[in-house]
């Protein structure tokens, strides 16, 4: 008799795990929503104060909008294909402070989304509102709850918790019940702790060694606190006084010490998705510009709103042409 035949051995296939995509997609890279939305924001001031045409704003904010959701897909792919690259950016203690990028965008498409729906205008800001809070409160457990290196309080610093001074822009123009108190929250808040920050990372500049050229261009983020400042403080109290006046000032004094610091930038160094940091607090300084000349009714304040609108304009223009050459070259992953 023949030995009855082995029965084959059971094999288990290991579960395909899919291979990373976008796993150089950094989160920052939705600053050039915000750069572009804020940018909207502004050409639609003018439009109200100097009858500029409107077409000018509605495609700037289409663009914005499409851009978000191109991020928001590229970026929710990377999530989960790249998880761990995720985590490993929010927990980086500079670029886990740009997730607060993706939520201040949400904050400022309303002014895009009110005419195509306000009920996902409203969506957009409430989301944005509730997770910048989470994102705040989190950002300074951190800090509080371990040692901090001198070195890393970089501007990015800055966004996740002056960037709550974002919630209250789009409250006047959504009209919804019971936001003026997260509103007044969210503006004592971003205020109280824009001081400290600013403080800190002005000391940082002047004692450690200086910013890596990839990093150079976040310095243009020190306008926000005074420039998104000055606009929130309107939003609230809906008006123009000596406080919110000095904040205008001085966000216009340290503008214009930063593009003396970084008119070279393009000369010394290569291009990169940081770049983009520079967009939306020259679009926050050109709209602060633009409701400052509203309320002083004086040329000199029009020629300077006019002014920095045109240099934020062309500033984001240059920025989007030279990241669409590199993602039609494919260089993305190279420039991210």
């Amino acid at each position: 008799m023949t030995a009855p035949l082995a029965a084959p051995l059971a094999t288990t296939e290991a579960p395909a795990v899919p291979a990373p995509r976008f796993d150089y997609l950094p989160v920052a890279l939705f600053g050039s929503v915000m750069g572009l939305t804020g940018l909207s924001a502004a050409w639609r001031l003018a439009g109200a104060h100097y009858g500029l045409p409107a077409l000018i704003a509605d495609a700037i904010g289409w663009l914005a909008l499409l851009t978000f959701l191109a991020l928001a897909l590229a970026y929710g792919v990377k999530a989960v294909t790249a998880w761990d690259a995720v985590v490993a950016e929010f927990r980086h203690p500079i670029a886990g402070n740009l997730f607060g990028t993706p939520l201040i965008s949400l904050l400022l498409l309303p002014f895009v989304l009110r005419d195509l729906s306000p009920g996902l205008a409203a969506v957009a800001w409430g989301v944005g509102a509730v997770g910048m809070g989470i994102l705040a409160i989190l950002i300074v457990s951190r800090w509080m709850g371990s040692r901090q290196q001198l070195a890393h309080a970089t501007p990015a610093w800055i966004v996740p918790v002056v960037g709550l001074l974002d919630i209250p822009l789009a409250v006047p123009l959504l009209g919804l019940p019971h936001t003026q108190a997260p509103a007044m929250a969210a503006l004592s808040v971003g205020l109280f702790f824009a001081g400290p920050l600013f403080t800190l990372v002005f000391a940082r500049l002047v004692f450690e060694e200086p910013l890596p050229a990839a990093q150079r261009p976040t310095l243009m983020i020190l306008v926000a606190p005074f420039a998104v400042g000055f606009s929130s403080y309107s939003a609230v109290f809906g008006r123009i006084d000596a406080f919110a006046e000095a904040l205008f000032l001085v966000g216009l004094f340290v503008f214009v010490v930063l593009v003396g610091r970084l008119r070279d930038l393009p000369r010394c160094c290569p291009f990169r998705v940081s770049w983009w940091a520079v967009s939306f607090p020259c679009a926050a300084m050109a709209t602060a510009a633009l409701r400052y000349a509203d309320h002083a009714r004086a040329l000199p304040a029009d020629i300077l709103a006019l002014t920095l609108l045109a240099l934020a304009t062309g500033i984001i223009a240059a920025l989007a042409v030279r990241t669409l050459v590199g993602i039609a070259r494919g260089e993305m992953r190279q420039i991210s």
